[in-house]
């Protein structure tokens, strides 16, 4: 395990990646007996030489399956936002200190390095629902800028224009993560935000009609004054995360990885530009699963991949998977 720690954060090459996949690969399928089944029942094909080949665990198995190396307890225990008397995903961490070094790293790779910023967040239905990896994560930021100013702010509008003026004084980058409702609030009330980055991280939660990326994003930009909303792809069940840029493409930390399978053949994969059905590869989670078929639809572009929306018949979830 500890040699899964030191190898997968250093990846630089398709070749590290693909033998460290694997590695992890057989070590989960010999201590995760979820896996193991579900691998044995369902997947037809001889021992994989390339990570394309491994199977992929549908992510519902999350709701219904503790799924962690078998000799572990758990540190941390994450569980999905979602609607009233909906089932929600849990995620037994075994170590937290994988969670954080994924993170970390993922920040400093696709936003910059917390200690330069002021990070405030927005987001009060994971905070109400608990067991929050996004909370987690967003706390821990804070913790790493480093200054009074970054913090959870809740309907508390005058509050995050006065800390936003503060730290344009003190000629820092302002990050502001915030839920899609919460965002939509603040726009309403037409604040000049023009030189913080949002990072929208998930959907309405039942407080306000669904819309569209697109007509989301156009009405955040016209309502905060920014040019462009980012977001942030991740998820309860993984431990790494990718980011989007100004054209709504994400990039990933070289530990992640996505694929696009044929929605009627999951078992192949559909050519670069055409849409699928997501595949991710997070070697972050390597006492959990690493290879998790999601119900996001999407496209791969070069590196960067796109989020399209949601499968037919998914369950609505809680982390950017509005439908453009």
């Amino acid at each position: 395990m500890n040699n899964f720690k030191s190898t997968i954060f250093s990846i630089d090459s398709e070749e590290k990646f693909n033998a460290t996949a694997l590695a992890i690969f057989e070590y989960q399928y010999k201590n995760i007996s979820v896996y193991r089944q579900f691998v044995e029942q369902f997947s037809k094909r001889s021992k994989p030489i390339h990570y394309s080949e491994i199977p992929f665990l549908p992510i519902s198995f999350f709701k219904t399956h503790k799924i962690i190396k078998e000799d572990m307890v758990e540190e941390l225990l994450f569980k999905s936002s979602g609607t009233t008397g909906q089932i929600r995903s849990q995620h037994f961490v075994a170590d937290a200190s994988v969670y954080q070094t994924s993170f970390l790293k993922a920040y400093h790779l696709l936003i910059g390095n917390p200690a330069d910023h002021v990070v405030l967040a927005l987001l009060p239905n994971y905070i109400e629902q608990g067991h929050s990896s996004l909370v987690y994560m967003v706390d821990h930021l804070i913790q790493q800028t480093n200054n009074p100013l970054s913090g959870f702010l809740l309907n508390q509008p005058e509050k995050i224009k006065e800390h936003y003026q503060q730290s344009i004084q003190q000629q820092k980058k302002i990050i502001i993560f915030g839920v899609s409702y919460a965002l939509l609030d603040l726009a309403e009330k037409q604040l000049d935000l023009s030189q913080a980055t949002i990072i929208e991280t998930g959907g309405m939660k039942g407080r306000r009609k669904e819309l569209s990326k697109e007509e989301l994003h156009e009405l955040l930009k016209k309502g905060l004054n920014v040019s462009y909303i980012s977001s942030e792809y991740g998820m309860t069940e993984l431990l790494s995360q990718a980011y989007s840029n100004k054209e709504g493409l994400f990039s990933s930390p070289p530990w992640l990885k996505i694929l696009i399978r044929d929605v009627n053949d999951p078992f192949n994969y559909v050519q670069e530009g055409k849409s699928g059905g997501i595949n991710v590869i997070d070697l972050a989670n390597f006492n959990s699963c690493s290879f998790i078929a999601t119900e996001d639809l999407g496209k791969k572009e070069g590196d960067l991949f796109k989020i399209l929306g949601r499968i037919d018949l998914s369950d609505i979830r809680g982390c950017n998977l509005l439908i453009q």
